[in-house]
C-alpha cells in the first residue's frame, strides 16, 4: 500500500491519477445541460448505500466511474447559469490551480514549522484585505472555514473585550438587524450568553437596520443595566443583499462603547469593485469584519477570514501548547497562526486567493461581481414590470426576493403553497434551482445571482417556469375543491 503514498517515487502515478480525475470532471462539466438531475433522497440513498466500503476497487478508473454514479451524475452544478438558489458561486480556474497545489503539498497553517511560506502568504493576504477595508496599521486577522466561524470568533473577542466575569454574562447584549445571519444567534449560544441576549433591531423598507431603532435599543440597554457587547451590522444580508447604514451604526457604537462587527460575508466582493466600493463606506470603522471569499470572490469552499482593527484583541483566541506554539516562540518572533485561530490544523486555503490575485487581479474579481449586481438590477426591472410577481426590494447586491401572485383572488395560504410547490417542481425537473424564504410570515422565492454567465433570458425562462408550476398547482387545487 506504500505505492499509494505521494512521494518522489510515486509522482508519476499522482500525475496520471489526478489528471484522470480532472478529465472526468471536465467531461461532466461539458455535458451538463441542467443545474440538477432532479433526483431525491429516496432515489439516491440506496445508490450510495449499496457501495461496500470494505471491498476496495483497487483501480482509479473504476473508482472514478463509480463516483459518477454516486455523486457527479446528481451533483448540483453551481457553474450552470440556471442555478439561482444559494450563495454558491462558480469558481475561477486560478483558484482551482491553488486548490490542487495546496491539497498535494498539504501544509498545515497552524505553525511556521509546518507551513513556512504558507504562513507568510496568508498574512500578506490578511494585510491586503485589511488595507482594502481600511482598518489601519494595527489590523490583523486569520483565515477561517466560513462566515459562521468568523462571526463566532469576532463575537468571542467582543465578549472578552466587554471585561465581565462569566457570572455576569447574562447582562451582555448583541444588537443586530432582524435580517442578519442566523450565526449571530448561534454564536451567542455557543458563547454561553443567556436567552434574549441577541436583540433584533427592526429594518426599513429596504431591509436595512433602522438606526433610530438601534439608538433606542442601545438606550434601553443602558437604562436596564445591560451591556451592549456588540452591534453586528450586515453588509449583504443573505436574503436581500441589503447593506446596513454603516457610518451611522459606527457613530452609535462609539457613543455607547459597543464593539462594531460587520458581517460582510456576502458583500465583501465590493472591496474589489471599481464602481460600487462606496456601498461599504463606514466599514473601515469596524472593530472586526467577516469576509467570505468563497462567495463574491469566486473562490472554492472554504475560503473566509475574520479581520480585526486591533491585532491585540486576537490574544483572546491564544493558547500556548509547549509542543506546538510555546510562549518562547513569541519572544523569538516566530509567526504561528494558531495564536490567532480557533482552529489548530488548518488548510492553506489562502493559496487559492493568492493564485487568483496573481493571475486575474482584484479588478478581475470586481468585474465579475459587478456583472452579477447589474444582472440583479435587470432582474428587478423584469419582476417589477411583470404582473405575475410581487418583488420585495430593489437589490443593492445580487439577490431578488419575489413570489408568484395569481391574477384571480386567492387565499394567501394557497399562494404560499403554490410558491412552495413551484420551487419543488422546478428542482425536480432539473431545469433550474431557486431558493425560498419567508417575508412577514409569507412564502417567497429567491434568486441569488452569482454567475456572470446567467442572462436576462435565463431569468425570463425561469420566471415562466415558476409561473407555470404555480398556476398548475392552483388549478389542481380548484379542481380538487370543486
Amino acid at each position: 500500500m506504500r505505492s499509494r503514498l505521494l512521494n518522489r517515487t510515486t509522482a508519476e502515478d499522482y500525475r496520471h491519477s489526478v489528471s484522470a480525475g480532472v478529465d472526468q470532471v471536465a467531461d461532466r462539466l461539458t455535458s451538463v445541460t441542467r443545474p440538477f438531475s432532479g433526483t431525491d433522497v429516496e432515489a439516491l440513498t440506496p445508490v450510495v448505500g449499496s457501495v461496500d466500503l470494505d471491498r476496495p476497487l483497487g483501480d482509479t478508473a473504476a473508482a472514478l466511474d463509480e463516483l459518477t454514479e454516486v455523486y457527479l451524475r446528481d451533483a448540483v452544478y453551481f457553474h450552470h447559469p440556471r442555478y439561482l438558489a444559494h450563495l454558491n458561486c462558480p469558481v475561477v480556474i486560478p483558484a482551482l490551480v491553488g486548490e490542487a497545489v495546496l491539497s498535494a503539498v498539504n501544509s498545515s497553517l497552524d505553525t511556521w514549522d509546518q507551513s513556512a511560506g504558507g504562513t507568510l502568504i496568508e498574512r500578506r493576504l490578511i494585510d491586503w484585505t485589511a488595507g482594502r477595508i481600511g482598518l489601519g496599521p494595527a489590523a490583523d486577522g486569520v483565515f477561517t472555514s466560513g462566515g459562521t466561524q468568523s462571526n463566532l470568533q469576532a463575537l468571542l473577542l467582543a465578549r472578552e473585550e466587554a471585561k465581565l466575569r462569566p457570572e455576569e454574562f447574562g447582562r451582555l447584549r448583541i444588537l443586530t438587524s432582524e435580517c442578519s445571519h442566523f450565526s449571530v444567534q448561534k454564536s451567542a449560544k455557543l458563547l454561553g450568553l443567556g436567552p434574549g441576549s441577541v436583540v433584533p433591531v427592526p429594518v426599513d423598507r429596504e431591509k436595512r437596520m433602522r438606526t433610530a431603532a438601534l439608538a433606542a435599543a442601545l438606550e434601553q440597554c443602558e437604562a436596564e443595566g445591560a451591556v451592549p457587547m456588540a452591534v453586528v451590522a450586515t453588509a449583504g444580508t443573505t436574503d436581500f443583499g441589503s447593506i446596513d447604514p454603516l457610518p451611522e451604526i459606527a457613530a452609535l457604537c462609539d457613543r455607547y462603547a459597543a464593539w462594531m462587527h460587520v458581517d460582510a460575508a456576502y458583500g465583501c466582493g465590493l472591496l474589489a469593485s471599481r464602481t460600487r466600493r462606496e456601498l461599504l463606506d463606514g466599514i473601515e470603522r469596524a472593530d472586526s469584519v467577516t469576509v467570505d471569499y468563497h462567495k463574491s470572490f469566486f473562490q472554492p469552499v472554504s475560503s473566509s477570514a475574520v479581520l480585526v482593527r486591533d491585532r491585540v484583541t486576537l490574544r483572546h483566541a491564544t493558547y500556548h501548547a509547549e509542543y506546538l506554539n510555546p510562549e518562547r516562540a513569541v519572544e523569538e518572533r516566530i509567526p504561528n497562526q494558531v495564536d490567532k485561530s480557533l482552529q489548530t490544523t488548518r488548510r492553506f486555503d489562502a493559496l487559492k486567493l493568492w493564485m487568483t490575485l496573481r493571475i486575474m487581479g482584484a479588478d478581475g474579481i470586481g468585474e465579475l461581481f459587478d456583472e452579477v449586481c447589474e444582472l440583479a438590477s435587470e432582474g428587478w426591472r423584469l419582476l417589477a414590470a411583470d404582473p405575475r410577481y410581487d418583488v420585495v426590494v430593489e437589490p443593492r447586491l445580487s439577490t431578488l426576493v419575489f413570489r408568484h401572485v395569481p391574477a384571480r383572488v386567492t387565499a394567501a395560504a394557497d399562494i404560499d403553497r403554490a410558491n412552495l410547490y413551484a420551487r419543488k417542481a422546478l428542482a425536480a425537473s432539473g431545469e433550474a434551482v431557486v431558493a425560498g424564504t419567508k417575508v412577514d410570515g409569507r412564502q417567497y422565492l429567491k434568486f441569488t445571482l452569482l454567475n456572470p454567465e446567467t442572462t436576462t433570458d435565463d431569468l425570463r425562462t425561469v420566471l415562466d417556469l415558476i409561473a407555470g408550476h404555480a398556476e398548475q398547482y392552483l388549478g389542481d387545487s380548484l379542481d380538487r375543491a370543486s
